[in-house]
């Protein structure tokens, strides 16, 4: 990433995000939040977000009723995707479902395939903005805060977090609705830092480069530090001097101190080697596999970065509406990437403290249309992986059926009656309680935390 985007993600010295609070926004009284300090100490929880934009399909983990699907359905399954196989446990064996049950077998992972929402279904709201507002909001008020600013705000206040930690919470993919402030600012230094997949090092001061040209010759002389990774020291100490001069906020000063110490941080995570993995190793060219490797070394590293939040980028997008056979191969390299993930957590050992959550703003439905996609759904799978001090595997949750009672363009999937389901607010609420947070459901309209 040039530095130019860093810019873009950064704020001042600190590299951290700065959202635009919303005018209409209410504060969150989190005196009503119990945060339970010994459950945070026993789980030491570390969760990196993996946010499917544009709402995937669930079929990928769930082909439970395929048959009936094919059956109703407006165009061919069988004419449009080369294969469609089962496997034991109803994932789609092309779309990376031999890697579902590798990690299920493993007691690595826990599908719930009942994510649905009733309120939304009521309201017909399957909209891109509002489903991705609310669920990285965990709320169905969309003014409120993101649930990392909630989370920060309640570390914060039991004192988990202050200006001494390094890196609480980092984001991969820019701005997001997880940082929102909703009224409820954070501490600037506690903003999220911004990184990519190379690491590239959004602390450092590259040496400003001049060029001399010889126009008989055509030769070029000066510098060229596309390479460099150290400070130049008088550009370094010029900045540090006018920073002192025209700022008399401490709280600046601090970040020009820290600036240095923190590039030599990041810079020392990077040169990290990830284990060999041998046939679990991560696709190679693949940068969404760079991304989750990048992001599982910063946690491993780092105790202190709680949360990393990501999306899938290089896989392209989950807004599979037509042409949707690209999707198969999309999830294939996906689920293949979190398996290596699964991996590499395994063999540094953090395993059982680090998790991965996979969510999107919604499911789709499983007409597969005239233009050959599927349109935006309601139901969708919750991947939750890794993290066994707190996440009790428990494989599949939840049974689905199918609705076929309306229009053909409406065939989706639906909870079973009488099987274990929860609002899409629902994924919020585990990842508070994963923290410590007894209470969740407060700041989740209700809406509890997943059983395990």
């Amino acid at each position: 990433m040039k530095r130019r985007n860093f810019i873009k993600l950064s704020f001042a010295a600190c590299g951290s995000l700065a959202l635009p609070t919303l005018s209409q926004a209410s504060k969150i009284d989190y005196s009503q939040i119990n945060f339970d300090k010994s459950i945070y100490d026993a789980n030491k929880p570390q969760v990196i977000m993996v946010y499917l934009y544009g709402g995937a399909s669930q079929l990928a983990g769930n082909l439970t009723n395929i048959d009936e699907i094919k059956e109703k359905s407006q165009s061919s399954y069988d004419g449009y995707f080369r294969s469609i196989t089962k496997t034991e446990n109803n994932f789609w064996q092309e779309a990376g479902g031999s890697h579902l049950e590798e990690m299920l077998a493993n007691g690595d992972l826990t599908v719930v395939r009942t994510c649905y929402s009733k309120v939304r279904e009521a309201h017909n709201n399957k909209s891109h903005g509002s489903c991705t507002n609310q669920n990285q909001k965990g709320s169905f008020d969309e003014s409120n805060a993101g649930i990392v600013t909630n989370l920060t705000n309640l570390l914060v206040n039991a004192g988990v977090v202050d200006d001494t930690t390094v890196m609480p919470f980092v984001t991969m993919e820019g701005d997001s609705y997880f940082y929102a402030s909703g009224g409820n600012m954070v501490p600037s230094e506690l903003r999220p830092v911004g990184l990519n997949a190379n690491l590239e090092n959004p602390y450092n001061r590259y040496v400003r480069y001049w060029f001399e040209y010889n126009s008989k010759e055509r030769q070029v002389k000066g510098y060229n530090d596309n390479n460099s990774t150290g400070f130049d020291p008088d550009f370094n100490t010029a900045m540090n001097t006018m920073a002192q001069k025209y700022n008399t906020n401490s709280k600046i000063h601090e970040a020009f101190e820290k600036r240095q110490p923190l590039s030599d941080f990041i810079s020392t995570i990077a040169a990290k080697e990830t284990p060999d993995l041998g046939d679990n190793a991560y696709p190679v060219g693949s940068v969404f596999a760079k991304t989750l490797e990048s992001s599982i070394k910063v946690m491993a590293n780092n105790p202190d970065t709680k949360v990393i939040t990501m999306n899938t980028g290089g896989l392209g997008g989950w807004d599979d509406h037509n042409d949707a056979r690209q999707y198969v191969t999309r999830s294939e390299e996906f689920f293949k990437t979190l398996k290596s993930a699964m991996a590499h957590l395994d063999a540094v050992g953090k395993k059982n403290n680090i998790s991965i959550m996979v969510f999107a703003e919604f499911g789709r439905n499983v007409n597969l249309n005239s233009a050959y996609g599927w349109d935006h759904g309601n139901l969708q799978n919750l991947y939750l992986l890794g993290g066994k001090n707190y996440f009790n595997h428990r494989g599949v949750v939840g049974e689905t059926t199918l609705d076929a009672t309306g229009a053909v363009n409406r065939l989706f999937m639906k909870p079973k009656e009488a099987t274990e389901s929860y609002e899409h607010l629902s994924i919020a609420a585990t990842f508070y309680k994963a923290f410590g947070i007894t209470n969740p459901q407060v700041l989740t309209n209700g809406n509890p935390a997943i059983t395990l």
